[in-house]
């Protein structure tokens, strides 16, 4: 008898559990949509609905309209770039037509073709992809700064859609379609914003062990699983329901800075034609357009997301990326590439050294968006 009563209230516990368990559920379901709640409704339905097919029918334009969609000229090109050279790898940096100065860094530090080809011997080709001033004011005087800028350095591509944040999304496909018809054979691509940090010695060291396998359909960043569309009207990142009224994203990588391989641009280019473009947050159609195709993003433990990673001698050895940094590029160029990092981070003392180091910088219980506790114990 006292079996059978412990059975019975067992099962009523059961019983009140779920009850519980289904009416949170539906109350937060009832909640208005927030960063938080809509990412805990995208859980299960990125998990246990894992088929994106239905969402890229939903953006897929109709076949007969496809030729009806805008084609943006081209203002500033430069078809030669890449011809009768191999390229081993072709950097996109998104910058506005304003942002010289932090073009000038890039320019100086992580992204100086000649010194990093005198010194690690790659070939790579920086091209800063800029729409036009959105100002009709002030852009033909801008205008022809960028000419002369582009007489000086010959990195500029420009088109002729206006650079806003609601257009990124055509700045990516501008770029595919740039890579997909002057530099179709460079061995990797890369995209990231003019306010990155790339350590360029470290990436094309790790870049050079990718191309003795041969690597095809590569795709490799700060990778976002199962995230939801913000619903707030207030988010800069706002999506409403008519754009896309599905509750999580496919998986997608930040679009501060990701890297994929040459094969990849070509059929990402071809996806893009497919999909509406108006939805503008570039970073979460780039997912949709290799979705599309098959190509599943790989996380990278030190590619960093939107925040700065910490300044160490210990970070700086495995650092590929960090986001965040306009004032300080000299500075973080010449402190990462230091002969003091070597120094700091090789040998048996030196590794439990940067291992400590790295658990206390990365391990922290509040949340930061860069190198995750794991990129600690790698």
């Amino acid at each position: 008898m006292n079996i059978c009563a412990r059975r019975v209230r067992k099962w009523q516990f059961l019983q009140i559990f779920a009850s519980c368990f289904i009416l949170s559920v539906m109350l937060l379901w009832g909640l208005q949509d927030t960063t938080v709640v809509g990412h805990i409704k995208s859980i299960p339905y990125r998990y246990l609905i894992n088929n994106y097919k239905f969402i890229n029918d939903s953006l897929s334009i109709n076949k007969s309209k496809i030729y009806m969609m805008p084609r943006y000229k081209y203002l500033i090109n430069h078809k030669e770039k890449c011809q009768a050279q191999d390229v081993f790898l072709l950097l996109f940096v998104k910058s506005s037509p304003e942002s010289r100065d932090r073009r000038d860094a890039i320019r100086q530090t992580w992204g100086n073709e000649k010194y990093i080809f005198s010194q690690y011997e790659a070939n790579i080709k920086i091209m800063f992809a800029l729409g036009v001033q959105k100002d009709p004011v002030n852009r033909q005087k801008l205008q022809a700064k960028l000419k002369w800028e582009d007489q000086q350095y010959n990195d500029l591509i420009q088109q002729d859609f206006l650079d806003t944040f609601h257009n990124l999304t055509l700045k990516l496909v501008f770029q595919f379609e740039w890579a997909n018809t002057y530099c179709s054979h460079a061995k990797f691509i890369m995209s990231a914003d003019d306010d990155i940090f790339i350590h360029t010695p470290n990436l094309i060291s790790y870049l050079q062990s990718l191309e003795k396998t041969d690597v095809k359909d590569l795709w490799i960043g700060k990778v976002h699983r199962g995230s939801a569309p913000r619903r707030d009207r207030n988010s800069k990142y706002y999506v409403p329901y008519e754009i896309y009224q599905w509750l999580s994203y496919p998986d997608y990588t930040s679009g501060a800075a990701y890297l994929i391989s040459g094969d990849v641009a070509a059929k990402v280019f071809e996806a893009s034609q497919t999909l509406n473009t108006s939805f503008y947050i570039d970073d979460v159609f780039m997912g949709l357009c290799a979705n599309k195709i098959g190509i599943v993003p790989q996380h990278h433990l030190f590619f960093s997301g939107e925040g700065k990673t910490p300044y160490h001698p210990c970070i700086y050895s495995r650092m590929m990326t960090s986001h965040g940094h306009v004032k300080d590029l000299y500075y973080l160029w010449k402190e990462a590439t230091s002969h003091n990092v070597k120094a700091t981070s090789t040998g048996f003392w030196g590794g439990i050294y940067c291992r400590l180091v790295n658990i206390m910088l990365l391990c922290r219980p509040h949340y930061v968006d860069t190198y995750s506790c794991f990129a600690a114990w790698s």
